[in-house]
């Protein structure tokens, strides 16, 4: 069975392989993993696609997953909102993703709330729940994912995890996980970052968050919490962070802080030809007005961009990545953004340690959260039994 779980897994993420592909990654005889295919095949969880790239001699046969054959729900939650989509094996978001304004810090019932939501969209997509492999949630704060428990948000006196209380309200296997490490692992799997053994992505939002690839894995750290890129103590302006600590970088990176003093200078009559908007939407207006060449909203995000890039080269110094991702909401920003990076690397960095260092942008940007929500299902689930469970349900 745990053959064929790696196998179903590589063809998720790697969307097509031939079977000397796969047999070189498994480590097991062609003869094996042929017939281990062709088991698939009759079980309607693989299909053959076509003839891949010929290397020289006769082109071999390509698999893939059957796309029909299993769905995922995938959920990103942040501070403000949460997101839900239906994607199947392909990867494919078969659903227009939806959206909820939810604030976890005031809404006592924000995990009934959620669970709500997602199971209205479910029931709208259409797809057979018996269908559903998984639901996937990205979420902030401090999560074990062993017990499935964020001991930063949600109620907190729950008689179950909460993992347990959506798997219950849901009827489905749920997976939860930190949305800057799922970030990561969707970056690794199917953007940027892909191929590297080690890599560093920024998730750039109302915190700043940090996910990393360390010797070909996903690195959390003894207890699970690595990662806190937010609360290294780099700033000397004083701010209380919402942690309960003074000087965190987060307070000079966080897109909210961003927004709220705009909101503020807009209030007090210093800028005048913004937009005002609820502080929770007025990163998109700066971000689209820096775009459009108005100057105080690059200062903005260039401050954001400078302080970022300072605390950046701390963590070349620290672990010598291969790659850097700026990922997450503020990706958006793109090139505003990476010009002030670069010029604090410039300035605080060691030359001969960031030059082997490559940053870019995500092309995933805001949605690696609900990609990583995806791909977090297909590595935890049992997926073998549970595509083949489908199958005989088409049948």
């Amino acid at each position: 069975m745990n053959l064929q779980n790696d196998l179903l897994k590589r063809l998720y993420f790697q969307k097509s392989q031939s079977c000397a592909e796969l047999s070189a990654w498994l480590k097991k005889s062609i003869p094996l993993v042929t017939k281990m295919l062709n088991e698939l095949i009759a079980d309607g969880c693989v299909v053959t696609d076509g003839f891949a790239p010929s290397t020289g001699g006769r082109r071999p046969l390509s698999y893939s997953l059957k796309p029909d054959n299993g769905y995922i729900v995938a959920v990103g939650v942040d501070q403000h909102f949460t997101t839900v989509v239906m994607v199947d094996m392909a990867n494919r978001q078969l659903s227009i993703p939806q959206t909820v304004e939810l604030n976890l810090h005031r809404e006592k019932d924000a995990l009934q709330k959620v669970a709500d939501f997602v199971r209205t969209h479910i029931q709208r997509s259409g797809v057979d729940k018996g269908k559903i492999i998984g639901a996937g949630f990205g979420m902030p704060g401090f999560i074990n994912v062993k017990e499935g428990v964020n001991y930063t948000f949600f109620d907190q006196s729950l008689a179950v995890s909460h993992r347990a209380y959506l798997e219950s309200a849901l009827g489905m296997p749920v997976f939860i996980d930190n949305d800057s490490s799922l970030t990561a692992l969707a970056e690794w799997t199917f953007g940027q970052a892909k191929g590297y053994k080690n890599a560093l992505i920024i998730n750039i939002g109302w915190g700043t968050g940090l996910g990393m690839i360390l010797n070909g894995e996903l690195f959390r750290g003894d207890s699970g919490y690595s990662g806190e890129f937010s609360h290294i103590p780099l700033s000397d302006n004083g701010v209380l962070c919402e942690c309960g600590k003074r000087g965190c970088l987060e307070t000079e990176t966080s897109l909210l802080v961003m927004a709220q003093k705009a909101v503020d200078e807009m209030r007090a009559g210093q800028v005048h030809h913004l937009p005002l908007k609820d502080v929770k939407y007025m990163s998109d207006v700066i971000i689209e007005g820096a775009r459009k060449g108005d100057q105080y909203c690059i200062e903005l995000l260039s401050h954001v961009g400078f302080m970022l890039g300072k605390g950046i080269a701390i963590l070349i110094h620290i672990l010598n990545p291969g790659l850097i991702v700026l990922s997450g909401r503020g990706a958006k920003a793109e090139k505003i953004l990476m010009s002030p990076v670069q010029q604090a690397l410039n300035q605080y960095c060691i030359p001969r340690l960031v030059e082997h260092t490559e940053i870019v942008v995500s092309r995933l940007v805001q949605d690696a959260g609900l990609t990583g929500a995806a791909a977090l299902v297909m590595e935890r689930a049992h997926i073998y039994q549970r595509i083949a469970r489908v199958a005989s349900i088409r049948e």
